[in-house]
């Protein structure tokens, strides 16, 4: 009896892992899912009075809240995230930030993520893909 209740805790394990795996891809669209997660790679920069760091091998984290309309920018080397920022949908597979000016943008979709945000004399930049 217990070899059989271990046999169908490794199975049910397997199985768990099998679909974790396939459901995470690549050609996910953050347009189109309830929830998003997916890691952006390219360079990033962060500059403030007192903090200046920039990479071309760095990434951005990006996932989709609750709300469905609000993203979190998890950056990578020490950057400050950006979180709660709200988009809305432009043509069929691309985000743009909500109140996006000349000193504020941000654009999403499934291949591509561009920032530059400024806040508070901070500012966040990514060029990244997927």
């Amino acid at each position: 009896m217990r070899k059989a209740i271990r046999i169908l805790g490794i199975f049910v394990l397997v199985f768990f892992t099998v679909i974790s795996f396939s459901s995470c891809s690549d050609d996910d669209d953050p347009t189109n899912n309830d929830f998003f997660a997916g890691t952006y790679r390219g360079s990033v920069s962060y500059d403030d009075s007192d903090t200046d760091i920039s990479t071309n091998d760095g990434s951005v984290f990006v996932t989709k809240i609750a709300s469905g309309t609000k993203y979190n920018f998890a950056f990578s080397n020490s950057i400050p995230d950006l979180n709660g920022i709200e988009f809305e949908q432009q043509g069929d597979h691309t985000l743009v930030m909500i109140g996006s000016t000349g000193t504020s943008y941000i654009r999403i979709d499934n291949n591509e993520l561009k920032i530059f945000y400024t806040k508070d004399g901070r500012t966040w930049t990514a060029n990244c893909t997927r």
